[in-house]
């Protein structure tokens, strides 16, 4: 069985293991407060470029967005989110359950766009309806997209005309930032983002997620409702000695650019076997359309996620690298899909 799955189930990069292991028997202090949570802050705020930022670790991409969103709004507010957010369909409604309301918004290709958040904003008009407050993106999204430095740009602009927050997921990050066609930086984000997370889970460590937050309204207390959402990990130099080591030097970026270079070999080998995808994806997950025939066969020889139907006789599947997967397994993919097709 060939895996493409995801890009978590592996355990984690030599490198981020060998630092685990070589500060094994250390002790600091607990919750965060730890000299390799300090300095993996400190690099990360210097990759940023913002050494006024606040950075938080946390285990997962759920729990950063429930602690975050649910602490950036008051008990009246919502946030804005494409359709295909991970926070609209992959979080068991964590961000409801925290009494804010999610206007999602409709897309085809899970990317949000300056008129709809105005679109929401003017709906939204009085004491009689939520009020919007935060705008919520990842990057890369649900479907492997990611945003331009010009799209973003224009959504800091109609956030900052309504008073809107801008919140980046960045679960998948590494993808986004080392994707062809890519021309957005850690930087970019430092001056257009009140927020954002950079993901480590999804990018070869064992867990983590390490939030910046930017915007002074949204810095005070923040520590003390990680706590009360259950975040604030006892062993917390287990984050910031894995983010030490993947931003000490370029081995953050350079997992992403794994995973890149292996989604490339698998689209275009895909391409050339005729078959077509549901979305222009760059980054590490891919979506093609298969014969539901073609699909069915493959689920014996492949594990990968089910996108959906397309028409009565195709479905879309999705495939993802990792920065651990090897280029004989996509050239292995590519010779059953050849033979199955």
């Amino acid at each position: 069985m060939i895996f493409f799955r995801n890009d978590y189930s592996e355990g984690a990069h030599p490198a981020i293991l060998d630092a685990l292991i070589t500060t094994n028997d250390h002790q600091t202090i607990g919750y965060g407060e730890d000299e390799y949570c300090r300095e993996a802050a400190d690099l990360i705020r210097r990759r940023v470029g913002r050494p006024d930022g606040d950075v938080h670790f946390l285990v997962g991409g759920t729990q950063t967005n429930m602690t975050a969103l649910s602490s950036f709004l008051r008990p009246h507010e919502a946030v804005i989110s494409p359709a295909r957010g991970h926070i609209c369909v992959h979080e068991t409604g964590a961000i409801e359950a925290t009494g804010h309301k999610i206007i999602a918004m409709p897309t085809t290709d899970a990317k949000i766009r300056p008129e709809q958040i105005e679109e929401a904003v003017l709906f939204h008009c009085d004491e009689h309806m939520v009020k919007p407050k935060v705008v919520y993106i990842t990057d890369s999204t649900e479907l492997g997209t990611i945003y331009s430095l010009k799209e973003l740009l224009e959504i800091r602009e109609v956030c900052s005309r309504y008073g809107l927050y801008l919140y980046l997921d960045g679960a998948r990050l590494a993808s986004a930032l080392t994707a062809p066609g890519n021309d957005v930086t850690l930087e970019d984000l430092g001056r257009l983002t009140d927020a954002f997370y950079i993901g480590g889970t999804k990018n070869g460590m064992l867990f983590g997620e390490a939030i910046v937050i930017l915007n002074e309204r949204l810095k005070e207390d923040f520590r003390y409702l990680i706590k009360q959402k259950g975040g604030l990990l006892a062993k917390g130099r287990l984050l910031g000695v894995q983010f030490k080591a993947a931003f000490e030097t370029d081995l953050y970026l350079e997992m992403g650019r794994h995973a890149n270079r292996m989604a490339t070999l698998l689209r275009d080998g895909i391409r050339d076997l005729g078959y077509d995808f549901l979305v222009d994806s760059p980054t590490n997950q891919l979506f093609p359309v298969f014969p539901n025939e073609l699909a069915d066969k493959l689920s014996n020889e492949c594990s990968f996620e089910e996108e959906g139907p397309v028409d009565a006789a195709h479905r879309s599947i999705r495939f993802v690298t990792s920065w651990a997967t090897p280029e004989e397994d996509v050239r292995k993919l590519l010779d059953v899909i050849r033979q199955l097709g």
